[in-house]
């Protein structure tokens, strides 16, 4: 498998991959993820769970990952703008959607900080060429968030929280165009060291 360049949220098409039908409230189905032969990444493709068990054995190259999902029609269809891009998860999305590779470290303290706040649902670590990839479901839009564990040591995993903290707490001092500190910090909810070499372990 090429090294994975291509790092975008994945979001759900609400059908079935196989029989085009649209998802319904509350139904079950299965989110796959494929290597893309077109890119240097993932490709996304759903299955309702009739369509999956017909088509699991015959698909050739498999999945690199798959899990059940199940799907929650959106009340509102999500406004991406309206996230707060100085949040936990607004940056998480923006530092996603730059891709630059200086902020992988953060991405992975981001990533861990919304798993913490049941934000993002982990589903599933499998191993790359060159690391150990974290397979996270957004909790309310059902998009596929892919993220790299960069293998941090206890001291550099202690760094980079604290980075992470001044960046959100730097961002929302210039959002609200106060001085000082913030009334309530996002970076406060940064995991514990032990609960971040877990994950870089697990």
């Amino acid at each position: 498998m090429a090294i994975i360049l291509d790092w975008k949220i994945r979001a759900t098409q609400a059908q079935c991959e196989l029989k085009g039908e649209a998802f319904t409230d509350g139904q079950e189905f299965y989110t796959c993820i494929f290597d893309d032969p077109e890119s240097d990444g993932f490709i996304r493709r759903d299955y309702a769970i009739e369509s999956w068990e017909k088509v699991q054995s015959e698909i050739d190259p498999p999945p690199f990952s798959f899990w059940k999902s199940t799907y929650k029609a959106p009340v509102v269809e999500t406004d991406k703008k309206k996230i707060d891009e100085n949040s936990v998860e607004g940056m998480l999305r923006r530092f996603t959607e730059e891709d630059d590779p200086k902020t992988e470290n953060a991405r992975y303290i981001l990533a861990l900080m919304l798993e913490r706040k049941k934000k993002l649902i982990p589903t599933d670590v499998q191993e790359a060429e060159s690391r150990k990839l974290l397979f996270y479901e957004h909790e309310e839009s059902g998009e596929v968030f892919i993220v790299g564990d960069p293998g941090l040591k206890l001291d550099e995993i202690e760094t980079v929280q604290m980075e992470v903290a001044e960046l959100l707490a730097a961002e929302e001092c210039d959002a609200s165009g106060e001085e000082g500190e913030p009334a309530e910090k996002e970076g406060d909810d940064a995991p514990s060291d032990d609960e971040a070499e877990g994950e870089t372990e697990g």
